[in-house]
């Protein structure tokens, strides 16, 4: 995210429940990464929270450039670089004890891979929708960008630490508090 800042605190919305009425309406399954489409309906099921955007991430490499490319990566040391765009999830959240747990738990994802995972804000997002927070994988390096160049161990690592991410992100969602 190139706006990435540290998360802020909630404020009052009065405008919470038609602003999520009218993401949710707008929104359908083609808008979505297929490998996170259930994931994303997971979150909008929730009455405290929806979706702004999101991305499952991708891994563009000499040879496979397509930018919506859903593939893991080869098991191949032929590679020496790789363009990663970013896994990340964009929502916003109500301002109440429900909103508060589903942020503490959230923010709890991070420890994953404390280093390849951030919560925070996107200025850009907030500046649209308040209450909005974000949870990416991304190298922390890289953190303020859309993408990164990394060499293949690292993408390597990376890949794992977003389907760690994903994985651990869809239970929480099959148990919300």
């Amino acid at each position: 995210m190139e706006t990435f800042i540290e998360p802020r605190e909630l404020v009052e919305n009065p405008h919470y429940a038609r602003q999520r009425r009218k993401a949710v309406h707008g929104l359908h399954d083609g808008m979505i990464d297929a490998p996170i489409v259930e994931l994303v309906r997971r979150l909008n099921e929730l009455p405290h929270c929806f979706t702004l955007q999101s991305c499952y991430g991708h891994f563009l490499y000499e040879g496979q450039d397509d930018p919506h490319h859903l593939g893991a990566l080869p098991v191949t040391g032929a590679i020496a670089r790789v363009e990663y765009r970013i896994a990340y999830l964009a929502f916003c959240v109500a301002n109440s004890a429900s909103g508060r747990e589903l942020l503490a738990a959230l923010q709890g994802i991070t420890m994953i891979d404390p280093s390849n995972v951030q919560f925070g804000c996107a200025t850009w997002f907030w500046e649209r929708q308040i209450n909005s927070y974000v949870l990416q994988v991304e190298p922390d390096r890289f953190k303020y960008q859309d993408r990164a160049m990394l060499d293949y161990g690292e993408a390597l690592h990376i890949e794992a630490t977003r389907d760690a991410f994903l994985a651990r992100l869809r239970e929480l969602l099959q148990n919300p508090s």
